[in-house]
């Protein structure tokens, strides 16, 4: 009997965060005995298990010959923004329910993508359930150690520059490693209606008057949810100048939101005047896509404690909390 064609050129498309269609090229002859097809996928770390692998060695999932492409999806627990590694044979399953199967392909290497806009809106959906009753807010703070301000003023000209987003958050986040921007915050101490005296970033408070920031010149996007194996959660918003890069970035990305109604943060007018409110029961980090001068805010030192503890720097979200989970990749 002739042996089963080996796949090879074998090409990888249509990639989203958690599906991808896979076709190859293989000789004609004896393709009619195909009935299935052994397809082995592996995180890129792992992918020298396939040079193990012979004819007999059961393989991750067997699926039925369809015509090419063939999509794979739900087959895997596929997540998001990971590199994988993959390799097909073609099978032939015989009358006594055993497999003739050909030798394996070549290994080829794919990246899956960011979560998109569909996925953000569920998260965005997960995140309004528990945001909690709005507070009325004044100003966005930024807190550093006083080398950083000095710094900025010595080397930058006295503005704030847009750095690239951490790791923090969602894995599958559009916004990580990709994103410039500027953090900052704005939730108050209930009772005080002032941003709390504590801090995990620094000792030096840079704070602007949230007007200066947020206002009708500018859009709002919902950029991730997560908790860091905590019982509060954290919810990630960006705020960009109409038409700026940041803007630009974002609108192919990510969920807009309504500035003057929304469960997160607002901007609206009232006789006049510019009025802000902010979610109570989740922790807000702002993201600012413009350079910002110090000289449009003021600059100070707080009076609280230090809270390393509790910075977010490139901080993992917890993959089994179901508060802040979406059923696809984390």
């Amino acid at each position: 009997m002739e042996e089963l064609p080996v796949p090879h050129n074998i090409k990888i498309s249509n990639i989203t965060c958690d599906s991808f269609k896979i076709s190859w090229d293989m000789d004609s002859k004896s393709k009619d005995r195909i009935t299935h097809y052994f397809i082995d996928l592996n995180k890129k770390e792992n992918k020298n298990s396939n040079k193990f692998k012979h004819k007999d060695v059961p393989t991750k999932l067997v699926a039925k010959a369809v015509p090419l492409p063939m999509t794979v999806r739900g087959h895997w627990f596929l997540s998001p923004r990971t590199e994988y590694t993959v390799a097909v044979q073609t099978a032939s399953k015989q009358v006594d329910g055993d497999y003739v199967v050909s030798e394996w392909s070549e290994i080829i290497e794919f990246c899956t993508a960011d979560y998109s806009k569909v996925h953000l809106t569920q998260l965005l959906e997960k995140a309004e359930v528990i945001a909690g009753r709005m507070l009325k807010l004044s100003v966005f703070y930024r807190n550093q150690h006083k080398e950083y301000f000095d710094y900025i003023r010595e080397h930058h000209g006295n503005a704030m520059q847009p750095s690239v987003k951490d790791n923090s958050g969602s894995h599958g986040s559009p916004i990580s490693g990709k994103l410039e921007g500027i953090f900052f915050s704005c939730n108050t101490e209930f009772n005080t209606g002032k941003p709390p005296q504590d801090s995990p970033y620094g000792r030096y408070r840079y704070e602007i008057a949230a007007e200066k920031l947020f206002n009708p010149n500018t859009n709002l996007y919902f950029g991730d949810f997560y908790c860091m194996y905590t019982a509060y959660h954290y919810v990630i918003l960006v705020i960009a100048p109409v038409g700026s890069p940041g803007d630009e970035f974002c609108k192919q990305r990510l969920p807009q939101l309504n500035i003057k109604d929304n469960k997160f943060l607002t901007c609206d007018e009232e006789d006049g005047v510019m009025v802000y409110h902010h979610a109570q029961d989740v922790i807000l980090e702002v993201i600012y896509t413009d350079p910002v001068d110090l000289s449009l805010g003021t600059v100070a030192e707080i009076t609280g404690h230090q809270l390393m503890s509790l910075s977010t720097a490139n901080a993992k979200k917890d993959p089994s909390c179901k508060t802040c989970n979406i059923s696809v990749g984390r």
